[in-house]
């Protein structure tokens, strides 16, 4: 047998070979290193050399390493999961996604002992991967006519009919035609018309529009993950670009600054759906953010929000007070801007006026005076408070206390005959006191003023295809769970995965709460100084429940999961 200076770059399966005396190790070595200059993988090259056929070493690699075998030939191709792998991938790797069970996805692969290739797709998609050997020459076929589906889909969208309505689209194309610029190809046109209407289908919160280097894509943001959904060519990212910010009323030939625009898809008669729209020039183009702003979801109504009963009646009895400061805390994403809407919704009546200064007002409420802030002209949220103290309002809803001018001013409004909605982003409600005191505001301003503060998290609602999860009293016990909550009446469930959930095992969100009325209790401490700890301290003691444990009774009643709550709640 020849020897070799280095056989450290020979694979599983080059070593298995060697080691049953299908190959030497010389031969093995000149296979790979072949392999590596002509960027075929192993098996690949082997078939090359006609030595072996391609269902001799999918039949030894199956049996050598206990992976099922499978022929693709008898598999329904149409039935194959799509979207799922990055087509750059897929080509590169040489894996293809079968199917999935729960949270496992069943790859076809003719090299099951690349570990790079599976581990670059368990980090992609975030499942379990389980390899399934196929014949190398029949996945090649199969990677060549996903390439080709791939190419082809502007073709495909040529002959699809989607005739949407955009407002305000004659003024944008005046824009387009006085700019110099066309963007008069009619397959991307029809192309992101079908991008923003699957988005809004499956419940998408967000649209990424993306260029690299080498590639385009697209991806949805739904239930707070993203996924990504389509891999276009890339001599189309341009007119897509240009095309956004043709409807959203932006300049088309700046493309070195960032730029915020908005528009409106029009469904039916009934519906539309506002887009907030976001570019931001990138090494490789421009990348476009889409928040997808539908009007329905500020009316769905307090019940729909996920609030325990009561929580829901403290929040209204301090909303419908004639005065004093309500916050909604939490990061980007959590819903605020919802609760706050809903609440509105609720005060929204031919008696009461009601003024919004927002950044930029996400959701068009009839009946509510809303206000874009625009620092750049000087309309500042602090400008446009002291605007609305002219206005005669009522209720009055500032997009997020900043700083500590405008923290003064709504402080005075609230003070003085007004309801005064805000938020801020704090990571829960006894932190929102000890922020507002390190803005500068007097203790006094803080218990004077602010009535109610509600922290929140967005978590994803279990699908209905849900089961029991046994998981050990200790660890249940560790979460957080006391002994008497876990009285053997109720059972966890975690997620497992369907056509309806994607394959997820959840579907929807539910709002997790910490909603803390300020007490009079809660005001002394403030007033002598007490820190966010204390603070937090008393609210344990008037039976506040903090964020986890409200999660956890999300947990109780079968609504999400406990690995979810752990999530969104982490300590």
């Amino acid at each position: 047998m020849a020897a070799v200076t280095n056989t450290n770059n020979l694979t599983g399966l080059a070593r298995a070979m060697v080691n049953h005396g299908w190959l030497s190790e010389g031969d093995a070595e000149g296979v790979w290193k072949r392999a590596s200059q002509s960027g075929d993988s192993f098996v690949t090259e082997l078939i090359k050399g006609r030595r072996f056929k391609s269902d001799q070493i999918a039949e030894f690699a199956a049996t050598s390493f206990g992976f099922p075998y499978m022929d693709l030939n008898a598999m329904d191709h149409e039935s194959l999961p799509q979207g799922l792998l990055d087509p750059k991938l897929v080509q590169k790797r040489r894996v293809v996604a079968l199917y999935q069970r729960g949270n496992k996805l069943y790859v076809a692969t003719s090299d099951p002992t690349h570990l790079q290739a599976l581990d670059e797709v368990k980090f992609q998609t975030g499942q379990t991967i389980e390899p399934v050997v196929v014949e190398d020459d029949k996945l090649g076929k199969l990677i060549e006519k996903a390439g080709e589906a791939n190419d082809n889909t502007m073709a495909v969208l040529n002959a699809e009919d989607l005739n949407l309505d955009f407002a305000d689209e004659e003024s944008a194309a005046a824009q387009q035609e006085t700019s110099g610029i066309e963007i008069d190809d009619a397959p991307v046109v029809r192309y992101l018309q079908k991008i923003m209407l699957d988005a809004i289908n499956i419940g998408a919160s967000d649209i990424h529009f993306e260029p690299y280097e080498k590639y385009y894509r697209i991806r949805y943001r739904r239930d707070g993950i993203l996924s990504e959904v389509a891999q276009p060519p890339m001599a189309i990212k341009d007119k897509v670009a240009s095309r956004i910010k043709v409807l959203s009323r932006l300049d088309i030939s700046e493309k070195r600054v960032p730029q915020d625009g908005r528009m409106k898809m029009v469904l039916s008669k009934s519906r539309a759906i506002d887009f907030r729209v976001s570019t931001l020039p990138t090494l490789y183009g421009e990348k476009i953010v889409m928040r997808i702003l539908d009007p329905t979801s500020a009316q769905l109504g307090i019940e729909a929000l996920g609030y325990e009963p009561w929580q829901k009646e403290l929040l209204l009895n301090a909303v419908q007070r004639p005065y004093g400061m309500v916050l909604v805390t939490g990061p980007t994403g959590s819903g605020k801007t919802v609760s706050l809407y809903t609440c509105l919704n609720i005060l929204n009546k031919p008696d009461v006026n009601i003024s919004t200064a927002e950044d930029p007002a996400e959701i068009q409420l009839p009946g509510i005076n809303q206000v874009n802030v625009n620092d750049k002209a000087g309309l500042t949220f602090s400008a446009a408070l002291k605007s609305f103290l002219r206005q005669d309002p009522d209720v009055i809803m500032v997009g997020e206390i900043r700083d500590l001018e405008t923290a003064d001013i709504a402080i005075k409004a609230a003070q003085t005959g007004h309801m005064v909605m805000s938020t801020l982003h704090t990571n829960d409600a006894p932190g929102t006191l000890t922020r507002l005191l390190n803005m500068g505001v007097a203790p006094f301003n803080v218990a004077s003023s602010v009535i109610l503060i509600t922290a929140q998290r967005l978590g994803r609602k279990l699908c209905s295809c849900k089961q029991p999860a046994d998981i050990p009293e200790e660890a249940l016990l560790a979460a957080g769970f006391t002994g008497e909550q876990l009285d053997g009446s109720w059972k966890p469930y975690k997620p497992v995965g369907c056509e309806i959930c994607g394959g997820t095992g959840y579907k929807g969100r539910v709002g997790i709460y910490q909603v803390m009325p300020i007490t009079d209790a809660m005001t002394r401490i403030i007033l002598k100084g007490g820190n966010e700890s204390d603070i937090a301290d008393q609210a344990r003691r008037e039976g506040v429940l903090d964020l986890r444990q409200a999660g956890l009774l999300k947990v109780k009643t079968g609504l999400t999961s406990l690995e979810e709550v752990e999530a969104v709640t982490n300590l």
